[in-house]
Parts: structure tokens; C-alpha cells; sequence
């Protein structure tokens, strides 16, 4: 399954709902069948407006008619089987959860671990790598900081600095010495 939204609050008092849609184009997520969150719960999708906003669509789900069971579906992720969407025809394409379980290294060849998460937190997709020696760590998703995906090869390529694993991490104290 495929995250492709999340309802993110109500439109109105008769039902409908504001999707945050994570599809390229915002007004795709109701084109691709039933959605289903976590527990496996059906939702159809019928959009009531034909323009999205900030990535936000307006849509009814059947069975839902009022505010209430609305409010009830606010933070529900949306997802749609893997097959509904569409074959990717550009080999530098692909779909976020593809990476997901890719091995990570650095430019060096030296394992890090593997991707366990992609997220994304609006200021941009972050890498979530885990299992690796140095621990779990995260990065953004860019070309600075991962130059190589390699699907094929079951792998992606990280560029970190040097002191990467080193450096005090931001918000944290250095020690304190005596004076």
C-alpha cells in the first residue's frame, strides 16, 4: 500500500472533508479507486471542488454526511494498493516507498544501514536510515546529500560531511569544562 494523502480536517457541517493530497497532481488522489487507511477501512473518494490549494483537496466520502463523522476521520492516512498507480517510465522516476529496505552507503562504499522511512514534514522529504553501525540517522532528500539512487542495485548513495557522525548535533550542549 501506497500513502497517497491524509485527511487533515473538515470542509463545512454537511460531511466533507479537506484532503492533503500527496499525489503530484492534488486532484489525482480520487482517481486512483478506493482508499484505505491503516485498519484496512475503505474510503471512496468524490472530489467537490475542481481546484486544490496548497496540495488541499475538498472531497465527500461516501458515508460520511455530517461534521461529526467527519471530525472522526481528521488525521486518517489515505492509501491505494501499489498496482493502481501508474508504471514510472523514466529510469531516474520512482515512488518514495520504493526505497524503502534500499541499502544505504557512503561514497566510499562503507554500509550505513538501510532506508526504513521516508517522510515528509513540509519543508521537504526526509530519509529515515536505520541499522547501520553508526546508528540511526536522517537526511534530507536531495541531491546534496543523496546523489545515487540505485534501484537495480538494491542501494542508495549518501554524500555526508566528514564529520557527519562526529559533530554536536544542533541544540545539544557541548560538554561543559571547568573554568
Amino acid at each position: 500500500m501506497i500513502l497517497l494523502g491524509a485527511i487533515a480536517g473538515v470542509h463545512g457541517v454537511r460531511g466533507e472533508v479537506k484532503v492533503k493530497s500527496f499525489t503530484a497532481d492534488p486532484l489525482a488522489i480520487a482517481t486512483y479507486g478506493p482508499l484505505y487507511d491503516d485498519a484496512g477501512r475503505r474510503f471512496d473518494l468524490k472530489l467537490s471542488q475542481k481546484a486544490a490549494k496548497d496540495a488541499i483537496v475538498i472531497a465527500r466520502i461516501e458515508g460520511i454526511a455530517d461534521r461529526n463523522a467527519a471530525e472522526a476521520l481528521k488525521g486518517k492516512r489515505l492509501y491505494a494498493p501499489r498496482e493502481v498507480l501508474p508504471a514510472i517510465e523514466d529510469e531516474g522516476e520512482f515512488y518514495a516507498h520504493d526505497l524503502i529496505g534500499l541499502g544505504v552507503e557512503d561514497r566510499a562504499g562503507r554500509k550505513l544501514g538501510k532506508v526504513v522511512d521516508m517522510a515528509d514534514y513540509g519543508a521537504g522529504d526526509i530519509i529515515a536510515i536505520g541499522g547501520g553501525s553508526e546508528g540511526d540517522f536522517e537526511l534530507p532528500f536531495a541531491d546534496r546529500f543523496v546523489p545515487v539512487v540505485d534501484l537495480a542495485g538494491g542501494k542508495i548513495i549518501v554524500d555526508l560531511p566528514d564529520d557527519f557522525f562526529t559533530a554536536t548535533p544542533v541544540g545539544e550542549d557541548k560538554e561543559e569544562g571547568g573554568d
